[in-house]
């Protein structure tokens, strides 16, 4: 019987090639010929909602077959599983020919005859990053013009079947697909795949990949390009060579195509940045030795003589400031005169860098034919669960039609809960942040104790300190509610957005954009600002701390300073996010689509078909971009916000974008269904976040140098108080140090224990001792090292603005050879047109038609002349 049975299935496998005779890698229909455009999938389940959905799909592919389409269905018997049905859609010459006209398309109507740009005098030094002409050029450049049916002899169609490129087909396709109807449901007409989706009439919708990524297709007509991509793009020994972004833009249409554009283009200035800030750490790391602080602060005649305050009230004891010794030298690494040339070298290099990249948008915008591209086609154009939910209508001034709006008081309202809902989660993050304040206040005290009289810890006491350790632990901790707040908040910001019904898709993104950015930028920098400029900033004095919420004490900075600590935030935040990135980019798709593919690995290879790999991939949404857009702004911000205290943060990321241009492109050929191809002309609303964060950047720099770092106070002391002409800065330490009483100390303030009977301790502050008249009030020298820092911030901020803005204007948002390429394309586009209308109203003369009158022929005639002395 089990003999049998093998038999059987045997013979069903057999009988199923046999129909099939196609390759697992066919993008067409069973006749060869009509080429797949988009893929449906569906399950029929006999569940309650059975008969409703059956009814939907009748109507809804009987749409689009008079809409059209045609379509193709692979039963269930058909499919690996057995349970999956699959509609087949091909979209005939003439949809495409209908569509590419109210679209817009762009189609070449002669090759161009412009002169190559200047070839680059570094390109025999470059060849070795250089990728073959084929793949970087995949296609000759053509003079376009928007498609229109009654000039089809104008344009250059060689083949029916290739004159559209996949990705414009399935973007036609998707545009049908997005409006067409499937009956009415509650008196209200129903439309779009999307909501076919939602509600599970349809499983999946989705356009083919033209092959296997590993290997080319079998096929003559198919151009293989997902292995070409694959080959030498998508994996991560090629990390040192260009990016093929013609081919991308081809295969994937424009908008991801600017996103790697983009992407590639802030990774080459990241070499820069990253090069000068290894420089300035390279100089603190050698100039380690000679830091006169460290040097006081590890010599035990001065550091092992000084005893400090308690760190903790009542539980902690005094301590002597040669234990600091190791955590002084490291901060000397990142607070030293280096410092201050980089932060105001980063304000510099964000200007190069926007100012350039809108350089290199402009040259995009012109290879790619968006010049004259306005987002109508997929931004601008009414969203289609805006005219499902918008039930009242009222008539466009412009167009004179009636179009549905949304009531003034139904927006208001909705955006009030939007307003209140994303006040809420900042709220929350705020108390988050406020919890690990007292985390690190309440922790603080034990980790003091715990070094203090563990004799197991004492090896590492000195690079370990109570400071340091509470920071690094508290890091962590605010790591892992970050991510665990992000989770959450990104479904929030998604339902809340769809509840205020924007009215097109770009309002749609920039409004989710808007809402995202805020709550990431709270999110992830405000543990920043708590440690750059708010730590250690309102302690008090040993007399007289200060307290969180009256209980806790408010923590001090290390006697070197708070930037080590700002430094290890953020290489914390920044590294584990990075980490946790990658992980979840890369690894988490490939065990999804693993675990999705592991029965098919033993079916003959013809059962397994080209619809059926792609369904079993992840689906890139159509936030996908907008992830990795936030993912590389939010990095952005650590690299320029924070750069001050940091140099290495821009080499960091550099190596981090090396491995995430490849992780992104991997995973988009390998594990992800083929996205629609849609159109953009720019990185949009991101551009305007990062011209808000690069002058934000300019200030929180000069804050960090100011009131974070201790450049000040040591140049004021250098000038001002130094007493040794030979060794200007010895000295400093025992003067940056105030005397306090012991005897003082408040009850609740004083420890528990002295064994040393000793008489005064220091503290970090500038306060008159406890002999002087003015007992513990700030010195003269407190006051003028704050009239310094507010100097210096006034002075930085103004210097690196006129730098910023001078360059800014100096450099044009449009290359000089680009306007003229454009200038001329224009021109030849127009003649091109102009000549064409001139021989067929001359063909209309010459046949007698009536209708072609000499004076049409002279106006045509005129335009001609007209755009030549243009």
């Amino acid at each position: 019987q089990q003999s049998g049975r093998k038999y059987n299935l045997f013979l069903k496998r057999r009988l199923r090639i046999d129909k099939r005779h196609q390759s697992k890698d066919s993008i067409f229909f069973r006749d060869g010929v009509r080429r797949i455009d988009f893929v449906l999938s569906y399950v029929d389940d006999l569940n309650k909602e059975w008969e409703k959905k059956l009814e939907r799909r009748k109507e809804f592919e009987s749409n689009l077959q008079k809409a059209g389409l045609e379509l193709e269905t692979e039963d269930k018997k058909e499919s690996e599983d057995g349970k999956i049905f699959f509609v087949k859609i091909h979209a005939p010459w003439e949809v495409l020919i209908t569509y590419a006209e109210v679209l817009n398309i762009k189609v070449p109507i002669k090759e161009n005859d412009i002169p190559s740009m200047v070839e680059n005098p570094l390109d025999c030094v470059l060849f070795p990053l250089r990728l073959p002409e084929k793949v970087m050029h995949p296609e000759p450049d053509y003079f376009t013009a928007p498609f229109s049916k009654d000039k089809q002899e104008l344009y250059l169609i060689r083949d029916e079947s290739t004159f559209f490129s996949p990705s414009m087909r399935n973007r036609i396709v998707n545009y049908i697909l997005t409006r067409c109807p499937y009956g009415t449901e509650e008196g209200k007409k129903k439309f779009g795949i999307k909501r076919l989706l939602n509600n599970g009439t349809y499983t999946a919708a989705y356009p083919l990949h033209d092959c296997q990524y590993w290997k080319k297709a079998n096929d003559p007509n198919c151009d293989s390009e997902r292995y070409t991509l694959y080959m030498e793009w998508a994996r991560f020994l090629r990390f040192y060579k260009e990016q093929p972004l013609d081919l991308i833009r081809k295969y994937y249409g424009e908008k991801i195509g600017i996103y790697f554009a983009w992407l590639g283009f802030y990774t080459e200035m990241l070499f820069l940045a990253a090069v000068v800030g290894l420089i300035c750490f390279l100089y603190g790391l050698f100039t380690m030795d000679e830091n006169m602080s460290s040097k006081e602060i590890c010599d035990p005649a001065i550091g092992g003589e000084i005893i400090m305050c308690p760190l903790c009230d009542q539980e902690c004891e005094y301590w002597r400031l040669n234990t600091t010794c190791e955590s002084s030298q490291y901060s000397h690494l990142f607070d030293n005169v280096a410092t201050l040339f980089f932060a105001i070298f980063m304000g510099i290099w964000v200007t190069l860098f926007l100012e350039f990249w809108k350089r290199r948008q402009a040259r995009l915008k012109y290879e790619w034919d968006l010049v004259d591209f306005e987002e109508e086609q997929q931004q601008l154009q009414l969203r289609p669960e805006y005219e499902a939910k918008c039930t009242q209508k009222k008539r466009n001034p412009v167009t004179q039609e009636m179009e549905p709006y949304l009531p003034l008081t139904s927006q208001a309202v909705r955006f009030c809960i939007s307003g209140a809902t994303v006040l809420f989660w900042v709220s929350l993050i705020i108390a988050s942040m406020i919890a690990v304040i007292v985390y690190r206040l309440a922790v603080y005290a034990a980790f003091a104790s715990l070094m203090e009289n563990t004799q197991t810890l004492q090896p590492i006491s000195g690079l370990l300190t109570p400071q340091l350790a509470t920071s690094v632990t508290a890091s962590c901790l605010n790591f892992v509610i970050i991510m665990i707040l992000n989770f959450f908040y990104e479904r929030i910001a998604i339902w809340i957005t769809d509840m205020e019904i924007p009215r097109t898709h770009m309002e749609y993104e920039n409004r989710l954009t808007m809402k995202m950015f805020l709550f990431q930028f709270v999110n992830y920098y405000s543990s920043c600002f708590y440690v750059a400029f708010f730590k250690g900033k309102f302690v008090g004095y040993p007399g007289a701390y200060t307290y969180m919420f009256n209980r806790w004490r408010n923590e001090e900075c290390d006697p070197a300073g708070c930037l080590i600590e700002l430094t290890t935030q953020l290489t914390i935040v920044m590294a584990g996010k990075q980490i946790w990135g990658n992980i979840q980019e890369a690894i988490v798709p490939w065990i999804c689509n693993w675990w999705g593919r592991r029965k098919a690995r033993n079916n003959p290879e013809n059962l397994y078909s080209r619809w059926e790999q792609d369904h079993d991939l992840q689906t890139f949404g159509a936030l996908g971009l907008f992830y990795e857009y936030l993912e590389m702004v939010i990095q952005f911000g650590f690299i320029t916000l924070f750069v001050a205290s940091f140099p290495l943060a821009p080499l960091l990321a550099l190596m981090n974008n090396i491995l995430e241009i490849r992780v992104d492109s991997w995973k988009l050929t390998t594990q992800y269904r083929r996205p629609v191809a849609a159109k953009a002309h720019s990185i949009g609303v991101w551009q305007e976040i990062l011209n808000g964060m690069a002058i934000l950047s300019v200030v929180t720099n000069a804050f960090i140098v100011a009131f974070t770092s201790d450049m000040i106070p040591r140049l004021v002391y250098y000038y001002a108080y130094s007493e040794n002409e030979d060794s200007p800065m010895s000295g400093y330490i025992n003067n940056s140090l105030s005397v306090f009483l012991i005897s003082d100390f408040r009850e609740r303030n004083e420890p528990k224990e002295n064994p040393e009977n000793f008489v005064i301790c220091r503290y970090r502050d500038y306060r008159y001792p406890p002999d002087h008249e003015r007992k513990y009030l700030h010195t003269m020298q407190f006051w003028h090292i704050l009239a310094a820092k507010l100097a210096f911030i006034i002075i930085m901020e103004h210097v690196v603005f006129i730098v910023k803005f001078f360059v800014a204007w100096m450099i044009p948002d449009v290359p000089a050879d680009v306007k003229a390429r454009i200038k001329r394309e224009k021109y030849l586009t127009q003649k091109i047109l102009h000549e064409y209308e001139l021989e067929k109203l001359k063909e209309r003369l010459c046949q007698g038609d009536k209708r072609a009158t000499e004076k049409e022929f002279i106006a045509t005639e005129g335009r001609v002349e007209l755009s030549r002395a243009m």
